[in-house]
Order: structure tokens, then sequence, then C-alpha cells
């Protein structure tokens, strides 16, 4: 049975209006075609990255149905959001399910953190037929928020290392980073691998070694990596930095903007550009260009600067 949400409208039949493609491409409101020419800014940026290093970021001509599993599919609103962790993506998700879920949902913040990331909640392209993957990718509006990447690296290091209760990171990264950086690791060190230090972990993500033994995890992957912008084109690149602004936009497109908004959130723990600057005071000049190279691709498509902090060799 579908229920009713308490707005007094299906959530899930937009039949017969405008989709958010069409909306984004040929807006109808005057306040759309503004942040129209923005995107179409950004867009462009990231076609000419994927062409000036085509040699590099076309390796991969077909992408597998693994490479899809962080594009999340709205049926109902026509939409495809692909999901970068640190960057918003609890709160997006809470979102989707709010838009996918038929009435179920009506606030996305009444939906609890660990909720919104399980994986049933949501369905993800991956688990469409090849030729369903095909007609959506052509007419969804596809989009994705990006941060700027070592500050998104530095939140994803406080969080995963630097929390007591996240043990599984824990044991699975934070002992193999400890045995491989640590010279005279202790045994508890070894055995529990929660005192990581931020310098132990850059040396680990530039480690040669670790680059060819697995993908990185996805809260320190690549955008670039995790959502293929040189072989999907999305529509719309949302920013951290203009977080409330573009996702607002998102749902604008989507038409539902009348009764659904990004939600904001106290900003307190937030990692911000000052503290990303002192987390880099203690790593190398070597370390610092080798781990930029690592996330060059993201800093050049999504237009971030090389940081004012960096001693880049």
């Amino acid at each position: 049975v579908m229920r009713r949400n308490p707005f007094g409208m299906d959530i899930c039949c937009r039949k017969g209006s405008r989709s958010p493609l069409q909306e984004l491409y040929n807006p109808t409101q005057v306040s759309l075609s503004n942040t129209a020419i923005l995107h179409q800014i950004r867009r462009d940026q990231v076609t000419d990255t994927c062409r000036a290093n085509s040699v590099s970021s076309r390796k991969r001509r077909v992408l597998t149905p693994n490479d899809l599993k962080h594009l999340v599919v709205d049926e109902d609103h026509e939409m495809i959001y692909c999901y970068v962790p640190k960057v918003a993506c609890t709160n997006w998700k809470r979102v989707m399910m709010v838009l996918t879920g038929r009435g179920k949902y009506s606030d996305p913040m009444e939906i609890p953190a660990n909720e919104a990331h399980v994986s049933s909640n949501l369905k993800t392209l991956n688990q469409y037929s090849i030729p369903e993957i095909n007609h959506r990718l052509k007419n969804y509006m596809k989009f994705l928020f990006v941060r700027e990447p070592f500050e998104r690296l530095v939140s994803a290091y406080r969080n995963k290392f630097t929390q007591k209760y996240n043990t599984s990171f824990h044991k699975r990264y934070g002992t193999k980073i400890v045995r491989r950086q640590r010279k005279n690791a202790t045994q508890e060190a070894l055995r529990k691998g929660d005192d990581v230090k931020f310098e132990e972990f850059v040396a680990y993500l530039i480690d040669p070694h670790t680059q060819r033994e697995e993908p990185f995890n996805e809260h320190w992957q690549t955008v670039y990596s995790l959502c293929h912008p040189c072989h999907i084109h999305y529509d719309l690149i949302g920013k951290y930095e203009t977080l409330e602004e573009d996702s607002n936009y998102v749902l604008q497109l989507a038409g539902v903007s009348n009764y659904l908004k990004f939600p904001t959130y106290a900003k307190s723990t937030r990692t911000t550009d000052e503290m990303t600057t002192e987390f880099f005071q203690n790593i190398s000049s070597l370390h610092q260009t080798q781990l930029y190279e690592v996330y060059k691709l993201d800093f050049l498509m999504f237009n971030y600067s090389v940081p004012s902090y960096l001693k880049m060799e």
C-alpha cells in the first residue's frame, strides 16, 4: 500500500511533469537559469580535465557493474546520485530515502545515520541489467558532490582513526599501517591499530605497495575512481563549500523543493581548511608532493587550487 505523505501528494508519481534533466538544460524559471550557467562551467572543467589527462584517465573504457555501486537510483524522480564518503553523503542518502520511500519517510533527519548506510535501503545502478543501466545513464539526471580533496582526506582520517568506536577500521587498516610505517611499534599498537598518526596514514597512502595490494577504502578513494566522471557524464556537480545551495537546487530541479529541504547541520566538529593546514604541518615536502599526485585529478577536475600550505618539491 502506498502511503500518502503528510503534504498530501504522492511523492512517487511525477508523470506529466518535466524531468530534472529537462529542467536543468532548459530551465522554465529564471532563478534556475543563472545557477545552470555555474553548473555548465563545472561540467566543462571535468570534460577538459578528462580530455587533457586522457592517457591516464581512459585506461579502462568499459565500466563493470562493480564500478556502479556508488550510484544511487531514484526511479520516481529520474535521478542518479553518486555518493562520495565525507561529502555530506549520509544526509544525501537520507534525502534519497525520502525521495524513493514513496511516503514512508518525510523528514530526512528522522532517519538514523546507520540506517542511511544500510545498502538495501537504496537501489544502486549495479543492480540493473546492462540495457536498463544504459537507459538510466542516458535519461536520468546524474549528480555528485565533491570537496577539497585534502580536507576530505583529513576528515576521513579524523573520523576513522581518531574515534575510539571505529574499531573495525583500526583492526582492518590501523594495524596494517602501524606494522608497515612504524619502527619499533609496541605489541599493543600492532594488535589494536587505534593510534595511527596522520603522517603514518599519508605514508601508507603514497606507498606503491598499498596501491598494488587493493583499491583504497571508499572513505579515501578519489572521486575520480568512485564516480568515474570521465566515463559517466554528470549533469550536476555540487560542492561541499556550497552544499546547501547546490543541494536545494537539485531538489528544485526534481520538483520537490516545496516540501523537502536539504538538512542543515551544526558544523562544530567539521573539518575545516585551518584544521587541514595543521595536519599537513608535519608532512615532509616529498610526501606532500607524492600525495598531491595521488589526488591530482580530483584537484584539477573539480577546480580546487593547490593548497597554499603545501611546500611541495
